[in-house]
């Protein structure tokens, strides 16, 4: 039991702090993303050229370092995009009246490059981890992966509840691509199939045979679990920015903002027709 719980808190705490740590920096002014993006890509060059060895631990301490080298690459690539360090070809508001396929190309032309780089280094971690007993790391980096693009395709097809309020002014246009609908044909999929390898990695970790199997399958099944969560967090109306507030509050006071201040003012009817006729006659969406 206490392999299992060491393992949820400490899928529990990397998921919360590298999520709040991500979201502080973002929040903070734009001089200081260069360094921020330097110190991640350190951070994850480094751990990457750990792994050939981790790979090789089949040992507690080496699931818990390969599940600590997978969030370090996966936080490297995530600021990379929320700067707009390494993003895409695209970085203009959807244009009136884009449906079907023009609208989908576009919202992929935002983010091309980012995808192309995810998947590259999910290939270097496939090939550094090869052969070895210890595949905590690629699960871990499959899990985030598999489960971002979930995110983000029914962020694309329309959901209730998202965090807009996160993004910088400058990636403001992203929420263009975005949609509000109370549910979408592709999130009881997501649910489905994440809640079935959910489970599964449950019985895995049940019925290892030693530590190393318990830890190893129990924090990829909680770092799944949490996806799912956030998964539900799209649709139900709760708030759930509430969990890294102290991240948003602590960027506040760096900025010299007084914490909880609206970030945005709001925008009348009439502002937001002149907006949308100004940006039309513009051609910019």
């Amino acid at each position: 039991m206490s392999a299992y719980l060491v393992a949820l808190l400490t899928a529990l705490l990397g998921w919360w702090l590298s999520t709040g740590v991500i979201l502080y920096l973002n929040l903070l002014p734009r001089y200081s993303h260069r360094w921020s993006v330097l110190a991640f890509a350190t951070l994850g060059l480094f751990s990457l050229t750990l792994l050939p060895q981790v790979a090789r631990d089949a040992t507690p301490l080496g699931a818990a370092v390969g599940f600590a080298i997978a969030l370090a690459v996966w936080g490297w690539l995530e600021i990379s995009y929320l700067m707009d360090f390494l993003t895409g070809t695209h970085k203009r508001p959807c244009p009136p009246g884009a449906r079907g396929w023009v609208r989908f190309r576009l919202a992929l032309a935002t983010s091309i490059h980012h995808e192309l780089a995810v998947a590259g280094v999910g290939i270097a971690i496939v090939a550094l981890s090869w052969g070895g007993d210890n595949q905590v790391a690629t699960g871990t980096y499959l899990v985030l992966w598999i489960m971002r693009w979930s995110a983000k395709l029914n962020l694309y097809l329309g959901v209730s509840n998202f965090n807009e309020h996160w993004l910088p002014e400058r990636s403001r246009y992203l929420v263009s691509y975005m949609r509000k609908r109370r549910m979408n044909y592709l999130f009881p999929v997501s649910i489905t199939l994440g809640t079935a390898g959910t489970a599964l990695l449950l019985r895995a970790a049940i019925g290892a045979d030693d530590d190393f199997g318990r830890l190893g399958n129990t924090l990829v099944c909680s770092l799944l679990a949490l996806a799912v969560l956030e998964h539900w967090f799209l649709v139900l109306p709760l708030r759930d920015s509430a969990l890294w507030q102290w991240a948003i509050s602590a960027a506040d006071r760096a900025r010299g903002r007084p914490p909880g201040a609206r970030r945005n003012p709001p925008v009348t009817p009439a502002a937001a027709r002149e907006a949308r006729e100004l940006r039309s006659r513009l051609g910019t969406g």
